[in-house]
């Protein structure tokens, strides 16, 4: 819990302030179209852009939906397009792309395993959207739900220790058979075509297309450039439990304590909290864990901080989805305004949470926290606020 820990009310001080870390351009494309507008807007409806796959055939499946993109998009162009669109929001170009890292949060691309290792090598999605964007080669984060969240944790504590001015963090993930067919399998995708986080007869989880950028920098780097600055990184926490290969710790320790840890970094209490853009993948097991660590990290005040799962609106979109959900929390701390639970049937007694439900819901925010999970106990957690 929360009692005793030594939590500072209020923003952090002004050296703190002036070190700080913050970004300057954002970039997303998802199943709802081009755009943080549009996502925006989907996630704010409330409806759900899940439909009947078209990119393969899933007949042998026992599930058939996800949130697709039209047609058949390759990965390599949408993650050099929305990075293109992130930089020329932040302001960077010429001579600063070389000297820009890029973290890069991917799955594995199927594709790529079957050809001849020499093929890979040269013809990897990171090398391309490397030599194509002019940015550095990249560093790759993979093989976990928390990827994008990781790439940020570390482009933050880079800036914030003045060993870099400005990152690029970037992701991507388009639905493709071999993980539809994995997750399958294992019973994880919701058959009856809904995610539905924390409500009483969620199914499971349904994947979906997502592949964003965002720019971080340092304050100072921001104020030299005059560049807009969108919102305040004030917090990073990262926790693992190992508990199981693939079942949450039940308890919720590990997401408490990457939540306790963004927190105490920004010098933030529980109570400033005004929403939290929960991992919820819509599994009874993980949202029964991911409830239980709110409470533990919270407190009693859990009951009065609004949650959604925005995943129940743009599918779950594997390592990249850390990242459309940070896209997501910056959105509703400027718009104040915060996204729908979708796909809520009734209250699950193990998942006593303040729910977003029916309609978005107006809130001017001080503070939001972005939550994730997974597989092998990996948690983390973002905190945003405005600048």
């Amino acid at each position: 819990m929360t009692e005793g820990l030594d939590y500072r009310p209020g923003s952090a001080d002004a050296d703190c302030r002036a070190r700080g870390v913050v970004i300057t351009g954002m970039s997303v494309t998802s199943a709802f179209g081009h755009g943080t507008e549009v996502l925006r807007s989907g996630v704010l409806a409330g409806e759900p852009a899940f439909s009947r796959v078209t990119r393969f055939d899933p007949a042998l499946c026992r599930a058939s939906v996800a949130a697709e993109l039209p047609g058949q998009p390759v990965l390599a162009d949408e993650l050099v397009a929305v990075i293109s669109q992130a930089r020329a929001e932040a302001g960077i170009g010429g001579d600063d792309r070389s000297r820009c890292p890029l973290l890069l949060g991917l799955h594995s691309d199927p594709a790529a395993a079957r050809q001849p290792s020499a093929s890979r090598a040269t013809g990897s999605v990171a090398a391309q959207v490397s030599l194509r964007t002019g940015l550095s080669e990249p560093r790759v984060y993979t093989g976990a739900c928390v990827a994008a969240s990781t790439a940020i944790a570390d482009a933050a504590a880079l800036i914030a220790s003045g060993r870099g001015d400005r990152v690029v963090v970037a992701a991507g993930y388009l639905v493709e058979a071999d993980s539809f067919s994995l997750f399958d399998t294992m019973r994880t995708l919701a058959a009856d075509g809904a995610l539905r986080p924390f409500s009483k007869g969620r199914r499971g989880m349904l994947l979906g297309d997502g592949v964003a950028a965002v720019v971080l920098e340092s304050a100072v780097s921001a104020r030299v450039r005059d560049a807009r600055i969108l919102a305040r990184l004030a917090g990073w926490g990262r926790a693992g439990d190992a508990y199981h290969v693939c079942q949450p710790r039940p308890d919720g320790t590990g997401l408490a304590r990457a939540i306790d840890n963004a927190l105490r970094r920004a010098k933030v209490s529980p109570a400033e909290i005004g929403y939290v853009n929960a991992s919820g993948s819509g599994t009874p097991a993980s949202d029964a864990a991911e409830a239980a660590a709110l409470h533990r990290a919270f407190g009693p005040v859990i009951s009065q901080v609004p949650v959604s799962s925005t995943k129940s609106t743009h599918g779950h979109a594997l390592e990249a989805s850390a990242l459309i959900e940070l896209v997501v929390t910056v959105l509703a701390l400027r718009a104040g305004q915060l996204p729908v639970n979708a796909g809520f049937l009734a209250a699950d007694e193990a998942c006593e949470l303040d729910l977003v439900l029916g309609a978005p819901r107006r809130q001017p925010l001080r503070w939001a926290l972005s939550v994730n999970s997974a597989f092998g106990g990996a948690n983390t957690a973002l905190l945003v606020g405005p600048w």
